[in-house]
């Protein structure tokens, strides 16, 4: 079989901007929690797109800590390559791909560091091990070898002990959405769309696209 044929056909549910709520936070809360439900595998995990000064777009898998109405957020590297691209142009996109239940929801709008004290908070709720592994590594950067990293390890594990202290380039980010896009899969590829829009300073709006 050539890659070309490799289809299925979407058929688990529908979705109308008749029914939809009238907040797009809310609408995720409710796909966010079946998708809890449905036991699929990691489903905070979303892509975020970022570009560069070149103007060349680039996209990774992160997983996301947190969504309220003040935006989506996650926590990082701020020197990492994202680190670099958001600093230069804040404006990114997120993609959820909750494939078992046929749905994506595209989140694009402005991105913001969170508080300190918001990323402290997160970094000391974290493994001891996952703590360290953020002092150990330098995100993005090259690397000769494993060895290398697995020292950089050590030696943070040694200096820091059972009590690590968050590093000043280590944070969260938070996405402000003023555009989220809701799609279901549905048969004969007439997938279903709901937009939502945000003017600047104005009221959420929806409508349907056509797949």
């Amino acid at each position: 079989m050539s890659i070309a044929d490799l289809r299925k056909d979407y058929s688990r549910a529908k979705l109308s901007e008749l029914e939809v709520a009238a907040d797009p936070i809310a609408q995720f809360a409710i796909w966010f929690d079946e998708a809890i439900k449905a036991k699929i595998p990691e489903p905070n995990a979303m892509s975020i797109a970022s570009v560069g000064l070149d103007g060349r777009p680039s996209s990774r898998i992160v997983l996301i800590k947190q969504f309220d109405h003040s935006g989506f957020t996650w926590f990082t590297n701020y020197d990492s390559r994202k680190g670099q691209e958001v600093k230069l142009c804040p404006y990114v996109a997120l993609l959820f791909h909750w494939v078992e239940l046929e749905r994506q929801v595209r989140i694009e709008g402005k991105i913001e560091r969170v508080t300190a004290e918001e990323s402290d908070s997160y970094f000391y709720s974290r493994p001891l091990l996952s703590q360290l592994g953020a002092i150990a590594s330098q995100q993005s950067q090259p690397v000769d070898q494993r060895e290398t990293l697995e020292q950089q390890y050590e030696i943070a594990k040694q200096q820091f002990g059972e009590h690590p202290v968050r590093p000043d380039n280590w944070g969260g980010y938070r996405v402000i959405p003023d555009r989220m896009e809701f799609w279901q899969g549905r048969p004969s590829r007439l997938h279903d769309r709901v937009l939502y829009t945000r003017p600047e300073g104005g009221e959420w709006q929806r409508q349907r696209l056509q797949p």
